[in-house]
């Protein structure tokens, strides 16, 4: 789901004990979260999710993903080219886990960060939930960062969840 660290939405989460005051993380590492209820059958949104190369159609910082390696499920490789800030990056992200209709997890990795984005589905009596976590670990000088990418990946996570509600309309 990507920018410079994939695909993200956002919403500040439960904070850890070793977080600093002012961000409520620790430091060099952000939490993001969005909730998204569309009016469509859960193995459709899931199906259509799980795919990453998707994310070219809804999140705004992606530039295009394609499928290196796999079938989609776990082990899968994915390399993601995203713009964010101005700039091009790309990440390679790895399915760690696959639970067809109910969750997964890719992990993405280059020279300044890590990003771990989980998506889990839920049928609602108003169709299906899903909730988008990406956690991320900032590398070396990139960690000092963190705290002033906040409000552009808070932007951006805005995007993204509108634009995954559009795209999820279409299915």
């Amino acid at each position: 789901m990507g920018h410079p660290v994939g695909p993200h939405l956002t919403r500040l989460t439960t904070p850890n004990p070793t977080t600093s005051p002012r961000t409520k993380e620790p430091e060099g590492t952000m939490r993001l979260h969005k909730t998204v209820v569309i009016d469509k059958p859960r193995d459709a949104v899931f199906a259509y999710l799980s795919d990453f190369t998707t994310t070219t159609e809804w999140d705004p910082g992606t530039v295009v993903t394609v499928n290196q390696h796999g079938d989609g499920g776990a082990g899968t490789t994915y390399l993601n080219t995203s713009t964010f800030l101005g700039r091009t990056t790309q990440l390679t992200y790895v399915v760690r886990e696959f639970i067809p209709g109910q969750r997964i997890r890719l992990r993405g990795e280059n020279k300044t960060v890590i990003a771990v984005d989980t998506m889990t589905f839920r049928s609602v009596d108003a169709g299906t939930e899903v909730t988008y976590t990406a956690e991320f670990t900032f590398k070396g000088p990139s960690r000092l960062l963190a705290r002033l990418l906040r409000p552009a990946f808070e932007r951006l996570g805005e995007q993204a969840q509108t634009g995954m509600r559009k795209a999820l309309n279409q299915l």
